[in-house]
């Protein structure tokens, strides 16, 4: 089983003790690390850093079964083999099934803990497919130190940031990251001398020396900005090189004014200082050659960019679990205004689409070219109701305050879409399943709900509430189906790439 930490750094993985005491490396006794050995081989089984058995010529000992460990490890001399515990540094071999492309098994350096699961940055997410819903990781121990070499040098996480595809990167930051990045980043954002100090001693935990920038504000008290942590961790220090010039335009962008959007879109470092721009998945994320971490694998190497990557990860994690940051019932509570302009929406639009259907049934609809009566009905209604969804999305998202959590979620990136914020305000709209509104499943309708031969929207999977007004029966049946669509879709999608591997 998986579990994400922040706290490690994106090429470390977080290994259970006990699995620990379990995976063992033979290492040959040599004038340089004998002591070390002597003391793994006192410690036995039980105890971490331990040994489990040792191989002098044809000889093995299991050490469980020794009582006297400390004369064996006296007489331990060069050249004997001791199958030692994974220890802290070990280079493993991290795999997440279904092995799809060649960085879905990459190499991890070990961090032994006393927990129950495998544990990795969220960065390092993306290339695995991963996610943490319970979802379990396969580690192997190269047994030879000329396997661990290579694996260290070609397989390292740190060497395969970026995808062979595209060249892209796939290691990059991801949701809670985002979300931080974004939240400390906006305009309004600033800091005393105290809490600038405290919040950039998240960086690395103390072992990195950081350089205070003058404040932004001096007078009537000294203020610095959320801009400037952000530039901090970009380069602590003037002996970092990380000097990087990036321009991206994040999905708020006005397209207009540029440093001086007035949603603060548009993002721009120089020579590692952030000038402008509210920070969100254009720059940090992922599958993107303008980010800020491209521009730092490709001008100042993986190294630094991994760098950065692990000073973010500790500085968001720990600057969202300080702010705090939740979700509520009252983000997704429509406006008294909202349920009126939204009912205005749909009685219009059901109007029209009930005009279109009685102009089918008189024969009088105006035929689509290359369409017949019945295809020209779809076709219009379809447009109809999907202008209805439209209208109540972009009344919704109107109508919110810019400090809504869902709102800010979908700005950044990190999760969800205004389309998701809608469905869950305004209305569902119209589910479909294969391209099509819902068919007839019974005798000339699609449940036993409706009138033989409706044509209406309801009938045909037209949803008309939101998740905060709840869904009738035949709206929840219908969403079901445009649902189960999806999810057999992705099935059949890693069938097909399982089998094309295979072959």
């Amino acid at each position: 089983m998986i579990s994400p930490d922040p706290n490690l750094r994106v090429d470390q993985v977080g290994v259970p003790m006990l699995v620990a005491k379990v995976m063992t490396f033979p290492e040959m006794v040599n004038q340089y690390n004998i002591n070390r050995l002597r003391r793994c081989v006192i410690n036995g089984p039980e105890v971490h850093p331990g040994a489990n058995i040792i191989r002098s010529g044809l000889d093995v000992r299991a050490l469980q079964y020794v009582s006297d460990r400390e004369r064996v490890a006296m007489n331990l001399k060069i050249g004997d083999i001791v199958e030692r515990h994974m220890c802290d540094g070990d280079v493993v071999l991290f795999n997440r099934q279904p092995s799809l492309h060649k960085m879905s098994i990459m190499a991890h350096s070990v961090k032994v803990y006393p927990w129950r699961t495998f544990r990795f940055n969220e960065c390092a997410c993306t290339p695995y497919n991963a996610d943490f819903d319970g979802d379990e990781m396969n580690m192997h121990l190269p047994q030879t130190e000329e396997a661990k070499a290579e694996a260290a040098v070609l397989m390292n996480i740190a060497h395969n940031l970026v995808t062979p595809r595209n060249g892209e990167p796939l290691v990059a930051a991801t949701q809670d990251f985002l979300t931080g990045a974004y939240l400390i980043t906006q305009k309004d954002v600033f800091f005393s001398r105290a809490d600038f100090c405290r919040i950039v001693t998240y960086l690395s935990d103390a072992l990195e020396h950081v350089e205070i920038p003058p404040p932004a504000i001096w007078k009537p008290h000294q203020l610095w900005t959320g801009k400037q942590v952000i530039s901090v961790l970009v380069r602590p220090n003037s002996s970092v090189d990380a000097r990087v010039n990036v321009e991206s335009e994040e999905r708020f962008y006005t397209k207009k004014d540029q440093h001086f959007c007035s949603e603060d879109g548009f993002v721009a470092f120089r020579l590692g200082e952030l000038i402008s721009g509210n920070l969100g998945k254009k720059t940090l994320g992922g599958e993107s050659k303008s980010g800020l971490f491209y521009v730092l694998i490709r001008d100042f190497g993986t190294s630094e960019a991994t760098r950065c990557m692990n000073r973010l990860a500790k500085l968001t994690a720990r600057y969202l679990g300080d702010k705090g940051f939740s979700i509520g019932i009252d983000d997704v509570t429509p406006s008294k205004k909202m349920q009126l302009m939204k009912k205005s929406f749909l009685e219009d639009g059901q109007k029209k689409a009930e005009n279109q259907i009685q102009a089918y049934k008189s024969g009088k609809i105006r035929l689509k070219p290359g369409c017949d009566a019945l295809q020209s009905l779809e076709s219009e209604v379809n447009g109809l109701l999907g202008k209805i969804r439209e209208n109540c999305g972009q009344e919704a998202l109107v109508t919110l305050n810019h400090r809504n959590a869902p709102l800010r979620m979908a700005q950044c990136g990190s999760k969800g879409s205004p389309l998701n914020i809608s469905q869950m305000m305004a209305c569902l709209g119209q589910q479909s399943v294969g391209g099509q509104r819902i068919q007839n499943g019974f005798v000339n309708r699609t449940l036993p709900h409706f009138e033989v031969g409706a044509l209406d929207p309801a009938s045909k999977g037209f949803v008309a509430n939101s998740f905060f007004s709840g869904l009738n029966a035949t709206e929840f049946f219908f969403h079901t189906m445009g649902g189960r669509e999806g999810l057999v879709d992705t099935a059949v999608k890693v069938a097909m790439c399982c089998a094309c591997m295979h072959a």
